[in-house]
């Protein structure tokens, strides 16, 4: 096919609000590098990263009200900076070194730019940070990141697993989530919090998850084995009364905020907290009595390893996982997709897909 020399994208101009992402239709097209993919993006999903790392809302270690972007490790991000991780595309051309019979080839990326060779991520990055995602008409990426995943699900249903999928998986793998063990997930109706759903299940465990008024049937559906609602009064004893007093091992909490010091007193002697978000407030009360005397773990977690992504591929050949598709955008309608996102009147993830694709 003929590649153009500009295209459409979503550029991001800096930190702040909706007025900060800007569509546009002249944006080059990037070349392959050495070692490089150019595919044609078909869709893209969105994430609670591309809202924070927006609003600079990550802070810093000694000011949490920081302006600061992602990356505890030395800032990346360098503006204009196209955005978008869970991106799935076709490729149209190659770089040195690499097999031009890759071209044609439907791809999963895997966005994590883990500048090491080991499955440590103590230095990682992510493509729409370090350098450019998903949200344009093509992205430029290296080719061992563009993965062929054998499955009959469309380009959009793809486009709902990598980011929450990877992270939820790592959030397992560092609790050591086993086989009949019981998982309690907050915000279990977003993007990271159904993945774990479907994860858990994978793994034999037991779901139990806590969401808004009207979403409890939708993560029911998902594989829920008992909802909570959210803003009781008493949430310690509304998960035991849900669950009939079963222990909680595991906490996978994406929400934090109020409920942190709760979360903790509902975890069973031994069990284990993980986190890799805190969509209610990062800056949280911790009793630490709560935490030793209990013989509590606490794991933050973000992103996932190399072979965290190959066992999400596994999950998806296998049919394991199933996509949940919260709704469908055009790039162009970038900002009525953002706005959506960020109201969370929705199950699963929202998905944008370049105009032309649309049509």
């Amino acid at each position: 096919m003929s590649i153009p020399d500009t295209m459409a994208a979503v550029l991001l101009t800096g930190h702040g609000g909706l007025d900060k992402l800007v569509y546009r239709q002249d944006v080059p097209v990037p070349k392959p590098a050495a070692g490089e993919v150019l595919i044609r993006v078909t869709a893209c999903g969105m994430n609670n990263t591309d809202v924070w790392v927006r609003q600079g809302a990550y802070g810093t270690e000694d000011d949490p009200a920081a302006v600061s972007t992602w990356r505890r490790q030395g800032n990346t991000l360098t503006f204009p900076r196209i955005q978008g991780t869970d991106t799935v595309g076709h490729v149209v051309a190659v770089g040195a070194g690499v097999d031009p019979s890759r071209i044609g080839e439907r791809v999963m990326v895997d966005f994590s730019i883990y500048n090491r060779d080991d499955d440590s991520l103590a230095d990682i990055d992510y493509m729409g940070h370090g350098r450019d995602g998903g949200y344009a008409e093509y992205m430029a990426l290296p080719a061992e990141n563009a993965h062929v995943v054998e499955t009959g699900m469309s380009d959009i249903e793809l486009a709902t697993f990598c980011c929450a999928y990877l992270t939820g998986e790592r959030m397992l793998e560092r609790a050591r989530l086993a086989a009949g063990e019981r998982v309690l997930i907050t915000g279990a109706s977003g993007g990271v919090g159904s993945a774990i759903i479907q994860l858990a299940r994978a793994r034999g465990a037991i779901p139990i998850a806590i969401v808004g008024p009207g979403k409890e049937e939708a993560v029911l559906d998902i594989g829920a084995e008992a909802v909570v609602t959210r803003g009781q009064d008493n949430l310690v004893e509304a998960v035991a009364e849900a669950i009939g007093g079963a222990p909680i091992d595991v906490v996978a909490d994406l929400v934090a905020g109020p409920m942190f010091n709760d979360l903790l007193r509902i975890l069973r002697p031994e069990g284990r907290y993980t986190t890799a978000g805190a969509i209610a407030g990062p800056v949280v009360q911790l009793d630490l009595r709560t935490m030793y005397l209990k013989q509590l773990e606490l794991h933050g977690s973000s992103q996932g390893s190399r072979a965290d992504f190959r066992r999400l591929v596994g999950y998806i050949e296998s049919d394991k996982i199933r996509p949940l598709v919260g709704g469908i955008y055009r790039l162009s309608d970038f900002h009525r997709a953002q706005s959506d996102f960020m109201a969370k009147n929705f199950v699963g993830k929202l998905v944008v897909v370049p105009d032309a694709v649309a049509d």
